[in-house]
């Protein structure tokens, strides 16, 4: 049988349990937090609205310029949501034209919760009066419109590896950043971050499960797709990120740069990802493997202590790019 066909097989076998999936990790609308739990309250009386916001630009005075930098970045990714779900919406066994299957209820309704993450952090910045929204808006803008390419093609097995992979990596970075704003005492973006990384932590596990039930009914090709996705290494959504007048992923090193500079994301949180995943499918356990099958978990099994070794002699710049995000000015 042709593997696109058998992912295809494959896909349609997981479908009939989706509705269960949908309702064991993701809330409804009426139930899980809104971004207006978070901001001002546009309602109330003038005074309170103004006096909210006025608190909101108080504390942002005392967070750092690499920390703007990175909460930006969080944010325009996160608005580059309509290119996930159109790449989603195009993987083998998802449809949305014949019927709208249960896979493409999945997407539409994990992305209806993703899409507050980007609101709320939109709106939030926009209050600070700390970012330059303008130049924000429009490398928002260049995002969507670059697309990106993260090498799954229309193969769901690549694509849920890739999943439950930055799943866990945006966790950690809103959790961090969740952490520092704590530490400054900014309270209401602490807040906000964390219940984020709340949101992506979810997810992780649905994804994770996703790629399990598929190692229960054909372990030997997921384990070459999670092979092929390792070996490759796992792109960033937003590796193609680029201000005003740059080439295409020409600000992503630097952004990478900052995250890792203040701790947001770095290269031992890649390896520790990679760690947890290998441990959550318990690939050192599935058997029945082929012979190609079993030198792609011997792969998977050694990578983490390769990398390891490579991450320690990696040095990242220690002083901050200028990002057209951030006025250098009014951040101290």
């Amino acid at each position: 049988m042709a593997l696109k066909n058998k992912r295809f097989e494959v896909m349609q076998f997981l479908e009939k349990d989706i509705d269960a999936l949908v309702e064991k990790y993701l809330i409804p609308p009426e139930k899980i937090w809104q971004p207006t739990d978070f901001l001002p309250d546009s309602e109330s009386n003038t005074e309170a609205f103004f006096e909210d916001v006025k608190e909101i630009r108080e504390l942002a005075k005392d967070l750092p310029y690499d920390f703007w930098v990175v909460l930006v970045g969080d944010m325009i990714t996160e608005e580059a949501l309509p290119t996930y779900e159109s790449w989603l919406m195009d993987v083998e066994g998802v449809d949305q034209v014949n019927g709208q299957n249960g896979w493409a209820k999945w997407v539409r309704q994990w992305t209806a919760e993703e899409n507050r993450h980007g609101d709320v952090l939109n709106k939030y910045l926009y209050l600070s009066g700390r970012v330059n929204m303008k130049e924000i808006e429009i490398t928002t803008q260049h995002l969507i419109a670059d697309g990106f390419d993260i090498g799954t093609d229309r193969d769901p097995y690549k694509n849920f590896v890739y999943t439950s992979f930055q799943e866990l990596a945006t966790y950690i970075s809103h959790n961090r950043v969740a952490k520092l704003a704590k530490d400054a005492g900014n309270k209401r973006l602490s807040k906000m971050c964390k219940i984020i990384s709340g949101d992506e932590m979810r997810h992780h596990h649905a994804y994770s499960e996703f790629v399990e039930r598929i190692f229960d009914v054909d372990p030997n090709q997921m384990m070459m797709a999670f092979h092929h996705m390792m070996k490759q290494k796992i792109t960033m959504p937003a590796h193609f990120l680029r201000e005003t007048g740059g080439k295409i992923g020409s600000a992503f090193e630097e952004f990478s740069n900052t995250a890792q500079r203040i701790g947001v994301y770095t290269s031992m949180d890649y390896i520790d990802i990679l760690e947890r995943l290998i441990k959550r499918w318990e690939i050192d356990k599935i058997g029945n493997l082929n012979d190609e099958a079993e030198k792609a978990r011997d792969y998977l099994m050694k990578l983490p202590s390769r990398m390891t070794r490579i991450a320690e002699r990696m040095k990242v710049p220690e002083n901050s790019f200028q990002f057209k995000w951030v006025e250098p000015a009014i951040i101290k």
